[in-house]
């Protein structure tokens, strides 16, 4: 077998769960992709000596910490500006790094744990270190000195950097999604498309949690809790006809959404104990060609 036979071989089944991390990490489909590829660069370089799974942890987290260090993090509209009352004015597009959406991989590929858009964009609040000790020991599962190993750290600056990053997510409160039950989430979300086609408001409300969000990254405006989103929806949404497509992205339901038969956005849906908890909208047309969304409703 020569060398890139067996480089094929020992990389090829952590391929997708490898991508996954950088994700993770990064917060960017792109930048997940370039930090991959620089990954298996080092991969190559690295071949002899290696133990497989460890070793390309090793090297995608050391080209992610890399990205971190050069590039700003990303974010969401609520981390950047703070809540509209009024729906009159929603700001133009702001050049910024954005959370961008993951569409969701092959079913049992990679874990769907730590990929939602709550955790994630809670992660980029975290310093590097913080976020990679995190995602190693409680999102992929290794232990406290298998982490330090990777890292090239101790094993007490492994527990003192995942103890500081709970703190820091505890404060913010990263919303659940994981785990619910599928069947009830698919009606709810099928509820919910219903009712934005008929721009039916009452009927989206009753499926709203109180604290509900819509955010619409790159737009800086944004609308917190049951009252702010009612209004938005009443007075600039339904303004529009839309027709709607399911699909999903982050582990999460998501729908693209079309007005006037062109694509104007994809909506990914936050559930929290059986009620819609966000909605967020990505409106820039390069977040959706990961997806292979048409450009035009199909049909």
């Amino acid at each position: 077998m020569d060398h890139g036979d067996r480089f094929e071989e020992i990389v090829a089944p952590y391929r997708d769960e490898l991508f996954a991390h950088c994700y993770r990490m990064l917060g960017g489909v792109h930048d997940a992709e370039d930090a991959l590829q620089d990954a298996f660069v080092g991969a190559w370089k690295g071949l002899d000596g290696f133990e497989e799974r460890s070793s390309l942890y090793r090297i995608a987290t050391n080209a992610c910490l890399k990205v971190i260090r050069e590039r700003p993090r990303r974010l969401l509209s609520a981390d950047l500006f703070p809540a509209l009352d009024s729906p009159d004015d929603l700001g133009e597009p702001v050049e910024a790094a954005w959370i961008e959406p993951l569409p969701d991989p092959a079913e049992g590929v990679v874990r769907r744990e730590g990929v939602e858009l709550a955790f994630v964009a809670a992660l980029q609040h975290l310093p590097g270190t913080q976020r990679a000790v995190l995602i190693l020991r409680e999102v992929l599962g290794f232990s406290a000195a298998e982490a330090a190993e990777i890292l090239g750290t101790s094993v007490p600056s492994v527990n003192s950097a995942l103890q500081r990053a709970r703190g820091t997510l505890e404060k913010r409160t990263p919303i659940p999604v994981g785990g619910g039950d599928d069947r009830a989430e698919r009606e709810l979300v099928g509820l919910f498309m219903s009712a934005w086609e008929r721009a039916d408001v009452p009927a989206l409300l009753g499926l709203l949690a109180e604290d509900a969000r819509f955010t619409m990254p790159p737009l800086p405006a944004w609308f917190d809790g049951r009252d702010g989103v009612e209004r938005f929806l009443r007075e600039r949404i339904f303004q529009m006809s839309w027709r709607l497509v399911p699909t999903r992205a982050n582990a999460q339901p998501a729908f693209a959404a079309y007005v006037d038969g062109r694509l104007a956005g994809l909506n990914v849906l936050t559930v929290r104990d059986g009620w819609i908890a966000e909605v967020t909208s990505f409106l820039d047309p390069r977040m959706f060609e990961a997806f292979g969304i048409s450009e035009n409703f199909p049909g």
